[in-house]
């Protein structure tokens, strides 16, 4: 009996020594009961979810917002919503469950994106909006955002010296459900409509697309081919309009104005071809967001609800200190 009692006592000591042992390992590798595939090393996650890539200004806000995040020292991946806002929420439900820890967003929707944002804050993942916005200031932790209005205010001026007091001009709008089509559209028409000889003989929606821009103008011309201008709100559309007067053998007689400081536009203004566009500036919006969401990964908390950034106006007289999406000289 005795015998067998200390062999228990042994055994018993043997095993809290092996507990203790196999306590002490798990502290030193950060048992934690991460999964598997998971580890210390891998770098922290940053989604950039994009309303579209099918524009290459918007393959440039993704790209420097994933550049700048890389920088930084985080793994991003790039989500393209394809302007569909279905895809936008299957990419924020996959996002949340894949544990990213911030989103980098161009809504597809004012109010319609609103839920992702949501949930996303729910989850402990803060989302920084970039260039669109979204029509809630409770729900993303910051939006980086173009002055929009502003920017097609000194288009509307430099519209009116270009066209002249009295005309017919034709109004190309973006997606109805982002406030930049409205925002762009209001500062616009906060100049221009204060010449009443200044006629708009159609305004319609072209979804912030080249193709349908073309096809959109091409079938305004049938009715109305003697306009003096178009104005469209982003440099997509300026360009499909721009293939529809060139279709039409007018592109030498009608001004074409754009909005976003897209490359291949602001060649054709130093060309003499197209009139004007606003410099968006997309690399600082992107470039922000990164930061702001490194900042709030490392501990801060104190970021302003909406941060305006200023748009340039593009002319002939000064093209030339514009090219690849900023400044030559600086962005």
């Amino acid at each position: 009996m005795t015998n067998r009692l200390q062999l228990s006592r042994k055994a018993a000591a043997q095993w809290a020594a092996a507990a203790v042992t196999a306590i002490v390992a798990c502290g030193l590798t950060a048992c934690d009961s991460q999964s598997p595939s998971s580890s210390s090393d891998d770098p922290p996650r940053l989604a950039v979810v994009i309303s579209t890539l099918n524009n290459p200004w918007f393959v440039v806000l993704a790209e420097a917002a994933r550049d700048r995040a890389t920088e930084l020292g985080y793994e991003a991946t790039i989500f393209d919503s394809q302007n569909d806002p279905a895809k936008e929420t299957s990419h924020y439900e996959n996002i949340i469950a894949s544990g990213y820890q911030a989103i980098l967003f161009n809504p597809t929707d004012a109010d319609g994106s609103i839920s992702n944002v949501r949930k996303a804050k729910e989850a402990g993942i803060p989302v920084f909006c970039m260039d669109r916005e979204i029509n809630a200031t409770d729900a993303a932790t910051s939006q980086i955002l173009s002055d929009n209005y502003s920017g097609c205010v000194k288009l509307g001026q430099y519209f009116v010296k270009q066209v002249g007091e009295s005309g017919k001009y034709v109004e190309l709008l973006g997606l109805v459900g982002d406030n930049n089509t409205w925002n762009r559209s209001k500062g616009f028409h906060s100049v221009v409509d204060r010449f009443p000889g200044l006629e708009m003989v159609a305004q319609q929606s072209a979804d912030f697309d080249r193709a349908k821009a073309l096809e959109v103008l091409e079938a305004i011309l049938q009715a109305n081919p003697d306009i003096d201008a178009v104005f469209s709100g982003n440099d997509a559309m300026a360009m499909g309009a721009y293939q529809a007067l060139v279709a039409a053998g007018k592109a030498d007689k009608v001004k074409v104005f754009g909005f976003d400081g897209a490359d291949d536009v602001v060649r054709l203004i130093a060309e003499g071809k197209i009139a004007a566009t606003g410099m968006q500036f997309p690399k600082v919006m992107a470039r922000t967001a990164a930061e702001s969401a490194d900042a709030y990964i490392q501990g801060e908390r104190d970021f302003p609800q909406k941060t305006p950034v200023d748009v340039e106006l593009v002319t002939l007289d000064n093209v030339a200190q514009f090219g690849d999406f900023g400044r030559k000289s600086a962005e």
